[in-house]
C-alpha cells in the first residue's frame, strides 16, 4: 500500500530527526521512494522544500544532509531561549487547567523513560510541543516549529550525556510548576534557563567534556 504523497516530506523530516538520516548522509531519490513506498515526484518535491530550508545541502549533484557549524548552533541555542521564553510566558497567562494538566502528566510519565536517550528525546519534543500550543499564539508556534526542524541537524541529543536526563525532568517539572502558578516571569525564566543548560552540555559532549550514554 501506498503511503500517501502528501507525507513524503513530514516521513523525511522525521527521519532526519529520529537519526535515521544523520548529517552528512546522502539522500537518494530512488532509495527514499522504496524505503517509504512513495512515488519519486513527491519524494523529489520533498527534497526541493528540505534543501530551501536549509535542512539538506548539495556535495556536488548530491543532497546531503546539513549539519550545524558552531556559530550556528550557538545562534540556533540563542533563537530557540527566546522564543520557547516567550511560549512559555504565554502559556502561563493563557494555557488551560486541562493544557497544564497534560503537561504534568508529561514530566510523571517520563521518569519511566530515563536512562533512555532516544525515547527521553521523543518525550522532550512532545514536552516542548505542548507548551508551545498552550501559548496560543499561532505565529509563535510556526516560528518554534522552523526552529525545531534545525534542531534535528544535530548528531546526538544532549539527553545522550550522563545525568542529563534527569536533570532535564526537574527542569521540566520547575517549568510546569511555574505555570500551575500562572507565574509568567518564572515559566518564562526556567524555559530559558532549561535551554542554555541543555546548550551547555551540547557543546560539553561536542568537546568530549562529557561522556554520551549512546
Amino acid at each position: 500500500m501506498k503511503t500517501p504523497s502528501k507525507d513524503a516530506y513530514a516521513l523525511i523530516l522525521e527521519a532526519i530527526d529520529l537519526g535515521i538520516y544523520k548529517p552528512g548522509d546522502r539522500l537518494v531519490e530512488s532509495d527514499l521512494a522504496d524505503r517509504f513506498g512513495v512515488s519519486r515526484t513527491p519524494i523529489r518535491e520533498a527534497l526541493q522544500r528540505l534543501e530551501t530550508q536549509s535542512l539538506l545541502t548539495r556535495d556536488g549533484r548530491s543532497l546531503i544532509v546539513a549539519s550545524l557549524d558552531h556559530n550556528q548552533l550557538a545562534e540556533l541555542y540563542v533563537v530557540r531561549a527566546e522564543l520557547e521564553g516567550l511560549a512559555a510566558r504565554l502559556a502561563a497567562r493563557h494555557a488551560t487547567d486541562e493544557e497544564i494538566k497534560v503537561l504534568r502528566d508529561m514530566v510523571e510519565g517520563d521518569h519511566a523513560l530515563l536512562g533512555n536517550p532516544d525515547a527521553m528525546a521523543k518525550a522532550n519534543r512532545r514536552f516542548h510541543k505542548q507548551i508551545h500550543l498552550a501559548s496560543h499564539n499561532r505565529f509563535l508556534v510556526q516560528q518554534l516549529d522552523l526552529v525545531h526542524r534545525s534542531m534535528a541537524l544535530m548528531a546526538i541529543t544532549s539527553l545522550a550525556a550522563e545525568g542529563r536526563d534527569k536533570d532535564a525532568l526537574d527542569e521540566h517539572d520547575a517549568i510546569v510548576s511555574a505555570l500551575e502558578s500562572h507565574d509568567a516571569d518564572t515559566a518564562a525564566t526556567a524555559l530559558k534557563a532549561h535551554i542554555s543548560k541543555a546548550f551547555v552540555t551540547r557543546l560539553k559532549l561536542d568537546s568530549g567534556e562529557v561522556s554520551s550514554v549512546v
